[in-house]
Protein backbone atom coordinates (compact mmCIF):
# COMPACT_ATOMS: atom_id res chain seq x y z
CA UNK A 1 0.00 0.00 0.00
CA UNK A 2 1.39 3.02 -0.92
CA UNK A 3 1.70 6.42 1.28
CA UNK A 4 -0.93 8.22 -0.84
CA UNK A 5 -3.34 4.79 -0.24
CA UNK A 6 -1.73 4.18 3.73
CA UNK A 7 -3.37 7.97 4.21
CA UNK A 8 -6.76 7.56 2.72
CA UNK A 9 -7.34 4.25 4.76
CA UNK A 10 -6.71 6.18 7.77
CA UNK A 11 -8.93 9.31 7.14
CA UNK A 12 -11.66 6.10 6.79
CA UNK A 13 -10.78 4.69 9.60
CA UNK A 14 -11.58 7.94 11.71
CA UNK A 15 -14.15 8.66 10.20
CA UNK A 16 -15.80 5.28 10.98
CA UNK A 17 -14.20 5.53 14.32
CA UNK A 18 -15.91 9.38 14.87
CA UNK A 19 -19.46 7.50 13.62
CA UNK A 20 -19.37 4.74 15.35
CA UNK A 21 -18.77 6.75 18.90
CA UNK A 22 -21.06 8.60 18.08
CA UNK A 23 -24.42 6.29 17.40
CA UNK A 24 -23.62 4.79 20.32
CA UNK A 25 -23.70 7.90 22.64
CA UNK A 26 -26.74 8.87 20.76
CA UNK A 27 -28.36 6.16 21.61
CA UNK A 28 -26.92 5.32 25.53
CA UNK A 29 -27.16 9.13 26.38
CA UNK A 30 -29.44 11.01 23.85
CA UNK A 31 -28.90 13.31 21.20
CA UNK A 32 -29.07 16.14 23.52
CA UNK A 33 -26.58 15.13 26.32
CA UNK A 34 -24.35 13.94 23.51
CA UNK A 35 -21.73 16.56 22.62
CA UNK A 36 -18.53 16.70 19.97
CA UNK A 37 -16.19 16.61 23.01
CA UNK A 38 -18.07 13.72 24.02
CA UNK A 39 -17.60 11.63 21.03
CA UNK A 40 -14.05 12.68 21.14
CA UNK A 41 -13.01 11.74 24.48
CA UNK A 42 -14.56 8.09 23.38
CA UNK A 43 -11.98 7.60 21.11
CA UNK A 44 -9.45 9.18 22.74
CA UNK A 45 -9.49 12.36 20.07
CA UNK A 46 -9.43 16.15 20.05
CA UNK A 47 -12.97 17.73 19.82
CA UNK A 48 -10.64 19.78 16.72
CA UNK A 49 -10.27 16.65 14.93
CA UNK A 50 -13.64 15.92 14.79
CA UNK A 51 -14.26 18.92 13.34
CA UNK A 52 -11.73 17.87 10.65
CA UNK A 53 -14.59 15.54 9.38
CA UNK A 54 -17.86 16.89 10.69
CA UNK A 55 -19.30 20.45 10.57
CA UNK A 56 -20.96 19.62 13.88
CA UNK A 57 -23.60 17.13 15.60
CA UNK A 58 -26.18 17.48 13.48
CA UNK A 59 -24.15 17.07 10.46
CA UNK A 60 -23.31 13.71 12.31
CA UNK A 61 -26.52 12.61 12.86
CA UNK A 62 -27.60 13.33 9.32
CA UNK A 63 -24.42 11.24 7.73
CA UNK A 64 -25.83 8.21 10.07
CA UNK A 65 -29.31 8.59 9.13
CA UNK A 66 -27.96 8.20 5.12
CA UNK A 67 -25.53 5.55 6.37
CA UNK A 68 -28.50 3.33 7.58
CA UNK A 69 -30.70 3.86 4.68
CA UNK A 70 -27.69 3.35 2.06
CA UNK A 71 -27.88 -0.35 3.73
CA UNK A 72 -31.05 -0.91 3.61
CA UNK A 73 -31.95 0.28 0.41
CA UNK A 74 -29.04 -2.38 -0.85
CA UNK A 75 -31.17 -4.94 0.47
CA UNK A 76 -34.20 -3.44 -1.29
CA UNK A 77 -32.12 -3.65 -4.50
CA UNK A 78 -31.42 -7.69 -4.51
CA UNK A 79 -35.57 -7.99 -4.71
CA UNK A 80 -35.31 -5.73 -8.03
CA UNK A 81 -35.34 -9.28 -10.38
CA UNK A 82 -38.29 -10.13 -8.46
CA UNK A 83 -41.12 -10.36 -11.22
CA UNK A 84 -44.25 -10.32 -8.91
CA UNK A 85 -45.21 -7.26 -7.19
CA UNK A 86 -47.19 -8.57 -4.38
CA UNK A 87 -44.10 -11.28 -3.93
CA UNK A 88 -41.81 -8.40 -3.91
CA UNK A 89 -43.67 -6.70 -1.81
CA UNK A 90 -44.03 -9.21 0.93
CA UNK A 91 -39.81 -9.89 0.61
CA UNK A 92 -39.44 -5.89 1.38
CA UNK A 93 -41.98 -6.71 4.43
CA UNK A 94 -39.30 -9.26 5.59
CA UNK A 95 -36.20 -7.02 4.97
CA UNK A 96 -37.58 -4.28 6.72
CA UNK A 97 -38.04 -6.28 9.59
CA UNK A 98 -35.12 -8.01 9.80
CA UNK A 99 -33.02 -4.84 9.30
CA UNK A 100 -34.84 -3.15 11.93
CA UNK A 101 -33.75 -6.84 14.85
CA UNK A 102 -30.40 -6.77 13.18
CA UNK A 103 -29.50 -3.24 13.15
CA UNK A 104 -31.37 -1.32 16.19
CA UNK A 105 -29.20 1.41 16.35
CA UNK A 106 -29.38 2.59 12.84
CA UNK A 107 -33.19 1.88 12.92
CA UNK A 108 -33.58 4.01 15.74
CA UNK A 109 -31.51 6.90 14.00
CA UNK A 110 -33.12 6.52 10.88
CA UNK A 111 -37.05 5.86 11.97
CA UNK A 112 -37.23 6.75 15.86
CA UNK A 113 -34.62 9.98 16.50
CA UNK A 114 -36.38 12.91 15.71
CA UNK A 115 -32.71 15.32 14.97
CA UNK A 116 -31.70 13.56 11.52
CA UNK A 117 -35.33 14.66 10.08
CA UNK A 118 -35.20 17.95 11.61
CA UNK A 119 -31.52 18.34 10.14
CA UNK A 120 -32.88 17.61 7.04
CA UNK A 121 -36.01 19.68 7.32
CA UNK A 122 -33.92 22.49 7.97
CA UNK A 123 -31.69 22.47 4.96
CA UNK A 124 -32.83 22.69 1.64
CA UNK A 125 -29.44 21.81 0.10
CA UNK A 126 -29.30 18.19 1.76
CA UNK A 127 -29.29 15.46 -0.38
CA UNK A 128 -31.22 12.46 0.83
CA UNK A 129 -31.04 10.16 -2.28
CA UNK A 130 -30.54 7.14 0.46
CA UNK A 131 -33.66 7.33 1.86
CA UNK A 132 -35.52 8.12 -1.24
CA UNK A 133 -34.22 5.39 -3.05
CA UNK A 134 -35.68 2.63 -0.23
CA UNK A 135 -39.04 4.68 -0.06
CA UNK A 136 -39.09 5.28 -4.38
CA UNK A 137 -38.55 1.02 -3.95
CA UNK A 138 -41.80 0.79 -2.68
CA UNK A 139 -43.59 2.65 -4.36
CA UNK A 140 -42.52 1.22 -7.56
CA UNK A 141 -43.41 -1.83 -5.93
CA UNK A 142 -46.79 -0.92 -4.93
CA UNK A 143 -47.39 0.85 -8.59
CA UNK A 144 -46.60 -3.15 -10.04
CA UNK A 145 -49.03 -4.20 -7.18
CA UNK A 146 -52.08 -2.59 -8.49
CA UNK A 147 -50.95 -4.11 -12.12
CA UNK A 148 -51.59 -6.86 -10.51
CA UNK A 149 -55.17 -6.28 -9.79
CA UNK A 150 -54.19 -5.39 -6.22
CA UNK A 151 -55.40 -1.90 -4.57
CA UNK A 152 -58.09 -1.16 -6.82
CA UNK A 153 -59.30 2.42 -6.43
CA UNK A 154 -56.52 3.23 -3.98
CA UNK A 155 -53.98 6.22 -4.53
CA UNK A 156 -50.55 4.63 -4.99
CA UNK A 157 -48.34 6.67 -2.87
CA UNK A 158 -51.26 6.82 0.04
CA UNK A 159 -51.04 2.60 0.50
CA UNK A 160 -47.13 2.96 0.32
CA UNK A 161 -47.66 5.19 2.92
CA UNK A 162 -50.08 3.03 4.70
CA UNK A 163 -47.84 -0.56 4.38
CA UNK A 164 -44.81 1.10 5.53
CA UNK A 165 -46.21 2.85 8.94
CA UNK A 166 -47.88 -0.54 9.40
CA UNK A 167 -44.81 -2.63 9.51
CA UNK A 168 -42.43 0.19 10.90
CA UNK A 169 -45.18 0.26 13.89
CA UNK A 170 -44.51 -3.40 14.46
CA UNK A 171 -40.75 -3.36 14.36
CA UNK A 172 -40.73 -0.09 16.51
CA UNK A 173 -43.86 -2.25 19.26
CA UNK A 174 -41.04 -5.11 19.09
CA UNK A 175 -37.95 -3.20 19.32
CA UNK A 176 -39.33 -1.12 22.70
CA UNK A 177 -41.02 -4.70 23.96
CA UNK A 178 -44.52 -3.38 23.84
CA UNK A 179 -45.66 -6.24 21.32
CA UNK A 180 -44.40 -9.12 23.39
CA UNK A 181 -45.80 -7.86 26.25
CA UNK A 182 -49.10 -7.57 24.95
CA UNK A 183 -49.40 -10.52 23.51
CA UNK A 184 -47.86 -12.19 26.75
CA UNK A 185 -49.52 -10.74 29.22
CA UNK A 186 -53.17 -9.84 27.28
CA UNK A 187 -53.60 -11.93 24.79
CA UNK A 188 -51.58 -15.58 26.10
CA UNK A 189 -49.36 -15.93 23.38
CA UNK A 190 -46.60 -18.50 24.47
CA UNK A 191 -42.95 -16.76 24.62
CA UNK A 192 -41.60 -19.20 22.32
CA UNK A 193 -43.57 -17.64 19.31
CA UNK A 194 -42.76 -15.26 17.16
CA UNK A 195 -45.46 -12.90 17.49
CA UNK A 196 -43.41 -10.30 15.07
CA UNK A 197 -43.11 -12.58 12.28
CA UNK A 198 -46.92 -13.99 13.13
CA UNK A 199 -48.30 -9.93 13.11
CA UNK A 200 -46.35 -9.89 9.64
CA UNK A 201 -48.24 -12.79 8.23
CA UNK A 202 -51.42 -11.60 9.13
CA UNK A 203 -50.96 -8.07 7.56
CA UNK A 204 -49.87 -9.68 4.24
CA UNK A 205 -53.32 -12.04 4.06
CA UNK A 206 -55.21 -8.98 4.90
CA UNK A 207 -53.11 -6.90 2.32
CA UNK A 208 -53.72 -10.36 0.21
CA UNK A 209 -57.42 -9.51 0.11
CA UNK A 210 -57.24 -6.03 -1.28
CA UNK A 211 -57.37 -7.90 -4.59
Amino acid sequence: MGRKEKDKQEIEDVRLKILEAAKNLFLKEGYEATSIRKIAAEIKLSPTTIYLYYKDKNDIAYTLHKEGFKILGQQFAVLQHVESGFERLKAMGKIYISFAIQNTDFYQLMFIMKEPMEFIADKDFCEWEEGEFAFGALQKTVSDCKAEGYFKGMNDNNVALNVWALVHGLCSLKLQGHLDHVASAHLHVPEDRNILDEAFETLVLMLEKMK
